[in-house]
């Protein structure tokens, strides 16, 4: 167990010298959720003075947007990390020392962690000194919905780091876009109802989707609806089994064909 711990510490730190090294990596973490908060957020205000009847505009669409960023930093924080070592012409060295996949895996989410809070906390300070907006009212439930999104943004980012390991960094692009594929079925800005019959059952099936629901019924309603959360946590466990085992699958199959070495090539 120790000497577990070692190895993820020892991966773990690489990343944080990663993040120290270059002073661009830091500003680009937090620059994206504040652009599109401060964006979105304007786009509410404007709504509330022109639009009848959006008396919760500003509160939806900020929130939306914060945490819609959370996800989005979680899953590169897990997809970054690999295409890191893959820039680097590490992986090959990364897999040749006593380091187990789990173990990487384990240090890919902690420092997803770390990522995401360096990028959302600020966009989330930035909401209440600008629109007086305080997304920590919505309670407890608020650390349901974080930990279940940044879930969900660790099983995508293994999946994604699967294909890339299956088709080479050619695909990598699959790591900028793939999650905002399922935006519209996340309905961050819009209740499921919106969305056509055959879009809702995708929707149905997304984690995500659940949360933001869950955030609008603690807005509009006033109350936290424990069913929405139920069904974020047990389709993320099932979406984490399947992401650990297509990855490990995906790192023997790359070591049988001696591709560790080759696939960022």
């Amino acid at each position: 167990m120790r000497h577990s711990l070692e190895r993820i510490g020892a991966v773990l730190q690489r990343y944080v010298y990663l993040m120290r090294s270059s002073w661009p990596r830091l500003v680009e973490l937090a620059f994206w959720p504040t652009l599109e908060m401060i964006m979105w957020g304007f786009t509410s205000v404007y709504l509330v003075q022109h639009v009848n009847n959006f008396a919760y505009g500003v509160s939806l669409f900020i929130a939306g947007a914060l945490l819609w960023d959370l996800l989005i930093r979680s899953q590169l924080g897990v997809s970054v990390g690999f295409l890191e070592e893959l820039w680097s012409r590490n992986l090959g060295h990364l897999f040749i020392s006593p380091l187990r996949p789990h173990e990487w895996m384990a240090a890919l989410i902690i420092s997803s962690i770390m990522r995401a809070t360096i990028s959302v906390l600020p966009a989330m300070l930035l909401a209440i000194v600008f629109y007086h907006y305080n997304i920590f009212t919505l309670g407890l439930p608020l650390i349901g919905f974080i930990i279940c999104l940044m879930w969900m943004g660790w099983w995508f980012g293994f999946l994604v780091i699967s294909v890339i390991m299956r088709f080479g960094q050619g695909a990598e692009v699959l790591a900028w876009m793939i999650v905002y594929a399922i935006a519209p079925m996340s309905a961050v800005f819009y209740p499921i109802s919106t969305l056509p019959a055959w879009l809702q059952v995708i929707a149905f099936i997304l984690p995500s989707s659940h949360i933001f629901e869950g955030m609008r019924a603690i807005i509009i309603h006033g109350t936290f609806d424990a069913a929405q959360m139920w069904w974020a946590v047990g389709l993320n466990v099932i979406y984490m089994i399947i992401g650990v085992i297509v990855l490990w699958f995906s790192i023997q199959n790359a070591r049988n064909r001696g591709a560790l070495l080759v696939v960022g090539e």
